[in-house]
């Protein structure tokens, strides 16, 4: 992969999620702030810009035998793995975490006050996707898969009574935003998912949980804004 500063960060890692692992270790939003470019991200973290593109291309020039190539995906079929895998994940692991969380408040909350406000951004956040992954699920999904039918059967398409897909991706995006600057607090608050020196098993499982949730989500808010979005921003534009 040829890499120079004008691409965003988000298309970086859509051509090989791989580089992800660059950006986090500089502490590099690469899922809701994909869209900024490496020389807007350098600036604002004062870092050497040429160090961060040698990390890049060294990462990208490993082979790599483990990575999917989403971008080369129908978007039904994108939509359909983001439903059945991450949507999946937020709905079975919620519960979990949501138990978790109330007994380390029960128990820990007297010694560690951090814990009510990890609970409360969690529980906050986990209500706010089951909402948002609803809107998806019923509405944008649904229109992007009859785009799709409707681009492969070569047939005429109705536009949608939200006028254009950018108006829900839109929102779809702000919302994206607000979750990830909850899972921002819950890193600091949590010390970067550390458990104290006193953490039970419970306290050390629980803050596991939490950043592999993160990481889902990134990974998920990753697939939507970088691959699906502008897919489907651009496939409508072919029936017009």
């Amino acid at each position: 992969m040829q890499i120079t500063t004008s691409p965003t960060i988000g298309s970086f890692v859509a051509k090989d999620y791989r580089t992800a692992s660059v950006f986090q270790k500089h502490g590099i939003d690469f899922c809701c702030k994909g869209g900024k470019s490496i020389d807007e991200v350098c600036e604002a973290k004062s870092i050497n810009p040429d160090a961060l593109l040698a990390e890049l291309a060294n990462v990208s020039g490993q082979p790599n035998t483990e990575g999917i190539d989403f971008r080369s995906w129908p978007l039904d079929l994108l939509a359909d793995y983001i439903e059945k895998k991450h949507h999946r994940y937020i709905e079975q692991t919620t519960p979990a975490l949501r138990q978790f969380l109330d007994k380390l408040c029960k128990v820990h909350g007297s010694h560690h006050p951090e814990l009510f406000s990890i609970a409360e951004e969690f529980n906050a956040s986990a209500d706010e996707l089951a909402a948002h992954m609803k809107k998806e699920e019923m509405i944008l999904f649904p229109f992007i898969r009859k785009m799709m039918a409707a681009k492969m059967n070569k047939e005429q398409f109705i536009k949608p009574g939200f006028g254009t897909v950018q108006n829900p991706i839109h929102m779809m995006r702000q919302e994206h935003d607000v979750e990830g600057e909850r899972f921002r607090m819950i890193a600091i608050l949590s010390d970067q998912y550390n458990a104290p020196a006193d953490g039970c098993t419970t306290y050390r499982v629980a803050f596991a949980l939490l950043k592999e949730f993160e990481a889902d989500l990134h990974l998920h808010i990753h697939l939507e804004n970088n691959i699906l979005f502008p897919g489907a921003i651009d496939m409508e534009k072919e029936f017009v």
